[in-house]
C-alpha cells in the first residue's frame, strides 16, 4: 500500500498541472481592462454637474484603468464675468475653480490613488503653441498626461470633455511619443453637420483644428447639430434623462458624492461630507432634477458596452461577451470617416472605406436611443458600488 500511495502521489503531481490548466481553460476571462486618461473640464463648484456625475463611470466602470484625471480648467471661468454686451454669465453661481476636490472624493471612496493636475488655463495663441512660458503649475497637467504615456506598457485612450488644448499641447510638446502610445483619442467636441459653433470647440479652436490635423488616431463625438447643443440628432451623442430617481437607489456613498456637487457644498472637510450617510432632503432634491447627458456614449464606446433592449428589462449597457440571443440591438457606432477641419473650428466630413485616422459617431435612430438610455443609465448606475459597500442600495 505504501509503494502504490508513493505511486499514486506521483501520478497524481504530474497531473496536476494538466488539470489545472483544463479548469483554467473553463473559467470565463478576466475583463480586459482600458487604460484611459480622462481630460475634463470639471469645477468645483460645478459649471455643468454632468462632469460630476460622468466621473464615476470612469472609477466604477470595471473595463475601464483610469490613468490620470487632466483638469482642463479656464481662465474666465473661474470667477464671474460679464460678456460684452454687459450681460453677466455667472453671477448667480459665484467663482469656481479647477475640480481637484471632487477627484479625490471619488479617490476616497474607491480607494484609489489616480492623480490629477490642470492644465493651462489660457487659450492657444497658435496651432503650434507648446504653452511652455504658463505658469509652473498650470503646466502639471500636459506633465501628467505625457507621463502616464510614457509609463504604460500598452496604448492608452484619451477622452476630452473640454477644449482639448491638454490633448494638443502634449501633441505640440512630443509628438512622436503620442504617436506610439496613443491608442485613440475620443474628442467629445464640435457640432455635425457644420454650423454651430459648439461650446468645446468655442473654448480653444486652435487646440481642436491642432487635434483633427494631427493625424493621430481619432473619434469625434459633435455635443451638437448644426442648431443646438440640445437636440437628438444621427452624430451627436445628446440625449435628456427626465429625472435623476436613480440617485435615490445608488451606493449610499455615491449619493453623499453626488449631494455635495448638486448642492454646491461649501464644505471644508469634503472628504467627511462623502464617508457620511446622505442627506435624504438633498437625495430628493436631487431625484427630480431633468439631466442632460453628452458622455454615456463615449463611455460605452472605450469601455465595450453595447445598448440593447432586453426582454423583461428595457434599455441596458452590457459588455459586448454578455449580449444574450433575445437581446436587440440600439446600434451606437464608429464610422471610419474623411474629415476637413476648418481654421475656425468648423468640419465636414463623409463615410470612407480607406485607411483613415478619423472616425465619428454615429447612432441608427436617436430617440430610440435616448428611449433605451434612460433605462439603460439608471441601471448602469445602480449597480456601481463602492469597496466594501452593502450589494444591496
Amino acid at each position: 500500500m505504501r509503494h502504490l500511495s508513493a505511486f499514486a502521489l506521483v501520478v497524481l503531481a504530474l497531473l496536476m498541472p494538466l488539470v489545472a490548466a483544463r479548469v483554467g481553460a473553463a473559467l470565463p476571462p478576466a475583463p480586459q481592462r482600458v487604460p484611459v486618461i480622462d481630460v475634463t473640464d470639471l469645477y468645483h463648484p460645478h459649471q455643468d454637474v454632468g462632469d460630476n456625475l460622468d466621473l464615476i463611470a470612469a472609477y466604477a466602470l470595471p473595463t475601464v484603468e483610469l490613468r490620470a484625471v487632466i483638469l482642463d480648467a479656464h481662465a474666465r471661468f473661474r470667477k464671474p464675468f460679464r460678456n460684452a454686451d454687459g450681460v453677466g454669465y455667472d453671477d448667480a453661481t459665484g467663482p469656481r475653480d479647477a475640480g481637484f476636490i471632487p477627484v479625490l472624493q471619488l479617490n476616497d471612496l474607491f480607494d484609489r490613488r489616480v492623480p490629477c493636475a490642470p492644465a493651462p488655463y489660457a487659450e492657444m495663441r497658435s496651432l503650434n503653441d507648446r504653452m511652455e512660458d504658463a505658469p509652473r503649475f498650470q503646466q502639471a497637467g500636459v506633465e501628467l498626461l505625457l507621463r502616464a504615456l510614457r509609463e504604460s506598457r500598452s496604448k492608452v485612450h484619451i477622452l476630452s470633455f473640454g477644449s482639448a488644448r491638454p490633448v494638443a499641447l502634449a501633441f505640440n510638446r512630443d509628438p512622436g511619443l503620442m504617436r506610439r502610445k496613443v491608442a485613440r483619442i475620443h474628442l467629445c467636441a464640435g457640432a455635425s453637420p457644420a454650423g454651430y459653433l459648439e461650446w468645446n470647440v468655442m473654448l480653444d479652436r486652435r487646440a481642436f483644428v491642432q487635434v483633427l490635423r494631427s493625424g493621430l488616431p481619432t473619434a469625434v463625438y459633435p455635443c451638437a447639430n448644426e442648431r443646438s447643443p440640445f437636440e437628438l440628432g444621427p452624430n451627436n451623442t445628446y440625449w435628456k434623462l427626465p429625472n435623476l430617481e436613480c440617485v435615490r437607489r445608488m451606493d449610499p456613498r455615491l449619493q453623499s458624492y453626488l449631494a455635495y456637487a448638486f448642492e454646491r457644498s461649501a464644505r471644508s472637510d469634503f472628504l467627511n461630507a462623502v464617508e457620511e450617510r446622505p442627506d435624504p432632503a438633498a437625495i430628493a432634491r436631487i431625484a427630480v432634477r431633468e439631466h442632460h447627458v453628452w458622455e454615456t456614449s463615449v463611455w460605452a464606446q472605450v469601455a465595450g458596452l453595447r445598448l440593447v433592449q432586453r426582454p423583461g428589462v428595457g434599455g441596458r449597457l452590457v459588455p459586448a461577451a454578455e449580449v444574450r440571443p433575445g437581446d436587440v440591438a440600439v446600434p451606437e457606432r464608429l464610422v471610419p470617416c474623411r474629415l476637413r477641419v476648418t481654421d475656425d473650428g468648423q468640419f465636414t466630413w463623409e463615410r470612407t472605406s480607406k485607411p483613415t485616422p478619423h472616425a465619428i459617431f454615429q447612432r441608427d435612430d436617436p430617440a430610440r436611443s435616448q428611449a433605451a438610455l434612460r433605462e439603460a443609465l439608471p441601471a448602469l448606475y445602480e449597480s456601481f458600488r463602492t469597496p466594501g459597500a452593502p450589494t444591496s442600495g
